[in-house]
């Protein structure tokens, strides 16, 4: 089972999602602040990080940064109220999902186990694609730029394996959210516009006027260059 790094300041929410989480078999390691939870990382092999916004000293903004800037490592965040500046801010910064306080405890086990899902899934090929200096193997999971690697979170990898499986078709923001995020409701689309934006910022030369990614007004998104 996954292990899950919890990093909570309220200790009685602390407890009672580290025993839930535990219950459905995952190793927890829950911690109370921010600078904690990055020592415990360095320490501890965590497979996602649930991570609350609104710590103490340093908060889950930079907690997320710093933890983004040094790796791919999944994150879901946890706020308190649907905050829409909180929310945007949380996913700009590098967050994979978040999850509205109070938390149930199988809502949070359902979005741990959809964004492990997101490190995989694609569609085994012979070769890599090319598309202008953009590959994407899909067998082994990695994407170039030129001669170098790009470095993608899960939920940005999955985002560009189901755009680019179809180059030219118009994905809606919901049939994304289905397809990458599992959400089977009417989830909240600003997943994907901060997953859209953070994706730019990582594959396209001019982010502002994207070639790849590209922006359907009024519709969705496409996989291009046509």
């Amino acid at each position: 089972m996954p292990r899950v790094l919890l990093i909570e300041d309220h200790q009685t929410v602390r407890e009672g999602l580290r025993l839930a989480l535990s219950r459905q078999g995952h190793t927890v390691d829950a911690v109370e602040s921010g600078e904690l939870g990055l020592e415990r990382l360095r320490s501890c092999a965590a497979d996602v990080v649930v991570l609350d916004l609104m710590l103490p000293g340093m908060d889950g903004f930079e907690v997320t940064r710093r933890i983004r800037a040094g790796g791919d490592l999944p994150i879901i965040m946890l706020t308190a109220r649907n905050d829409d500046m909180d929310v945007v801010a949380g996913l700009e910064a590098g967050a994979d999902d978040y999850v509205v306080k109070p938390v149930q405890a199988r809502v949070l086990e359902a979005r741990i186990r959809a964004v492990l899902r997101r490190g995989g899934g694609g569609r085994p090929v012979e070769a890599a694609e090319r598309y202008g200096d953009l590959a994407i193997d899909r067998g082994s999971l990695v994407v170039s730029k030129g001669d170098s690697p790009v470095g993608l979170a899960p939920t940005e990898l999955r985002l560009l394996l189901e755009l680019s499986a179809a180059p030219g078709r118009v994905f809606s923001r919901q049939q994304l959210l289905e397809a990458v995020w599992e959400h089977g409701y009417l989830g909240d689309s600003r997943l994907v516009d901060a997953c859209v934006q953070r994706l730019r910022a990582k594959i396209e030369d001019e982010p502002a006027n994207p070639v790849f990614v590209q922006t359907v007004r009024g519709f969705g998104y496409r996989f291009g260059p046509l």
